[in-house]
């Protein structure tokens, strides 16, 4: 079933926000904390962006949907998404306060309105998508019958771009600082768990079927969600920061401003590389994980 709601909540929220922006725009903006910008892409770009939505969901819910309206609505939410790319910087710090991030109340507050722009504008082409692809709850997305191969060649991929990103690290600017304090330690852990375990997670029995040293719940199915959920959402981080990172790099190399270019020409397309490759094994692992559609029976 269409989310007949759906267009009119993303206009209003695109409305809202082109609104505060183009405020800015002419009357001046707060002063960030975290960067020079609340953003990672120009102000005018995010308006016209905000304004694409308006115009993209408005013939959406006139035309019933067409496919290169659906598409449109997932570019303006990947290019708003970007847009909001430091609010990674946000969670982390807020997270592990002791790594020195700067709190940037005013910069959160903007990034997360652009994110929910972005999120909303996605809800609404999934719904038209459904709709279009004649399923209103899986889209006919096919189940896998089991784990194929460009799955294992994404998942270590991604670990390779992990480990290319240490390598940068250790041979430019010595061992990880892991002394530096608890937080940090936190911090490198969590970053191995995303760059190692969830990776093979997402392709190996293991990541399905809780292994047998896993005592009180060796055998039992593993909730598919409580991997493929961190590493979509792993993957979506990487690619919306580092990704935008990858524009501004090259930007900076043509324009001859760039500092350590080889430790950012090696570190951030590492970073794009793993999650890529986290995307392409939670897409696979999604898949073969998907119980029949009681709907479409897919």
């Amino acid at each position: 079933m269409r989310l007949s709601w759906a267009p009119w909540l993303t206009g209003a929220l695109a409305t809202a926000y082109a609104i505060l922006q183009s405020t800015w725009l002419l009357a001046g903006t707060p002063t960030w904390a975290l960067s020079s910008s609340d953003l990672t892409t120009p102000r005018g770009l995010v308006i016209g962006a905000c304004l694409a939505v308006i115009a993209v969901v408005a013939a959406l819910k006139v035309t019933g949907g067409r496919w290169p309206l659906v598409v449109a609505a997932w570019a303006l939410s990947l290019l708003l998404t970007c847009s909001a790319a430091m609010i990674l910087l946000d969670f982390v710090g807020g997270i592990l306060p002791g790594l020195g991030i700067p709190h940037d109340p005013a910069g959160f507050a903007s990034r997360a309105a652009c994110l929910v722009v972005a999120a909303f504008s996605a809800v609404t082409a999934l719904s038209y998508q459904r709709e279009l692809r004649g399923c209103a709850r899986c889209s006919r997305i096919p189940r896998l019958a089991a784990t194929p191969r460009w799955a294992y060649v994404a998942a270590y991929a991604a670990v390779a771009g992990f480990a290319l990103r240490i390598f940068a690290q250790v041979a430019l600017f010595g061992p990880v600082p892991f002394a530096e304090g608890p937080q940090t330690l936190v911090f490198e852990a969590g970053f191995g768990l995303a760059g190692v375990l969830l990776p093979l997670a997402l392709v190996h029995r293991w990541g399905r079927i809780w292994p047998r040293w896993v005592l009180p719940l060796a055998g039992r199915r593993v909730p598919r969600w409580l991997v493929v959920g961190p590493g979509f959402a792993v993957a979506a981080a990487l690619l919306a920061y580092f990704g935008a990172g990858l524009v501004q790099l090259t930007q900076e190399t043509i324009a001859g401003t760039l500092q350590l270019p080889a430790f950012m020409w090696t570190a951030i397309p590492a970073y794009v590389l793993w999650g890529i490759g986290l995307a392409i094994a939670s897409t696979a692992y999604y898949r073969a994980t998907k119980p029949p559609c009681p709907t479409c029976h897919t």
